[in-house]
């Protein structure tokens, strides 16, 4: 009996190059592979007609289309969540719709699965984006804090195995980050070098400010690192300011200033006053993000909510 392989494309706002995407670049890229196949869309709640045009499109009669279509956007790490839950491959490969991940790479991926491999993860060759410095700050600070196996250049685009899907979807924190929850996971992973390409069409929806609040949530939510530096900071303070302190007082205070210095004591006093304030300002603002994340947890909302009256051929539907 044949396999079973998922496609998960998650998509908001792709109406104008999805079509092209599924049909010119992923279709024949699926058609070289021996085993089943499925395409699971998830629509983060587009606003255009992308689930309308999905449904419109023909992959062939083997290959099966269904659409997962959210309420409302709620984001992407959550879209590829609702597609890993969803999907019911023995692998499940995620790839973006904009056309950038190069779906030709995929039975080189299936080749590595059929050979042993976990996981196949997908590394630029190149940084190629728009956001070369966000890029370069965002895996900066994830090797800081302390996932030291970040590759810089990885990708969503990924192969995983079915018992790492299985793994995954026991995760149930609501600030996440797919590649890094999967990296946490422990699994082998094997790494093929691919070169990405401009959009298909359109606009990128996932701008620099987005991409700085994932970094954000990636830090806080799989390192505690953060709150943990600030206690290093403050005793190095403590140890610069306890000796020069400690000189100002015997020179001045005990022995009447015999070098002449005329160090003034508020002077000294406002500048570390100052410089403490804004360390505490700083490390308050991280323990505050801390706590946010701690209140979305406590809140336990779902992460999505399907638009069942859109979507075709859900898993729940079938039972």
């Amino acid at each position: 009996m044949k396999r079973l392989i998922s496609v998960v494309v998650p998509v908001y706002n792709e109406q104008a190059g999805i079509k092209f995407f599924l049909e010119k670049e992923l279709g024949p890229s699926i058609e070289k592979l021996d085993e089943k196949v499925e395409v699971v869309v998830i629509d983060d709640g587009s606003t255009d007609k992308s689930v309308e045009t999905v449904k419109s499109c023909d992959l062939g009669p083997n290959v099966k289309i269904r659409v997962v279509a959210l309420m409302k956007n709620f984001g992407k790490e959550n879209a590829l969540t609702a597609g890993l839950r969803e999907a019911e491959g023995d692998a499940v490969i995620m790839i973006d719709a904009d056309g950038q991940h190069p779906a030709s790479e995929i039975p080189r991926m299936v080749e590595k699965w059929h050979d042993g491999a976990m996981i196949v993860t997908a590394v630029r060759e190149k940084n190629t984006t728009k956001h070369k410095f966000g890029s370069r700050v965002y895996y900066t600070l994830m090797k800081i804090t302390g996932d030291k196996d970040i590759v810089e250049g990885e990708t969503d685009f990924r192969l995983l195995d079915r018992e790492v899907v299985d793994a995954f979807n026991q995760f149930t924190e609501h600030n996440r980050l797919t590649r890094g929850l999967i990296n946490w996971l422990g699994y082998p992973q094997e790494y093929i070098r691919v070169k990405t390409k401009g959009r298909t069409s359109g606009e990128a929806t996932y701008g620099f400010k987005k991409l700085m609040a994932l970094t954000g949530d990636s830090v806080i939510s799989t390192s505690r690192t953060p709150l943990v530096i600030f206690g290093y900071i403050g005793a190095f303070i403590m140890m610069i300011t306890f000796f020069p302190g400690l000189f100002q007082l015997i020179q001045e205070y005990i022995l009447g200033d015999p070098m002449h210095l005329q160090w003034g004591g508020g002077v000294a006093t406002g500048f570390f006053s100052a410089f403490l304030v804004g360390l505490v300002l700083i490390s308050q603002s991280i323990t505050a993000l801390y706590i946010s994340h701690i209140h979305a947890e406590a809140k336990n909302r779902p992460l999505y909510v399907v638009n069942k009256s859109k979507s075709v051929g859900l898993k729940d539907a079938k039972k």
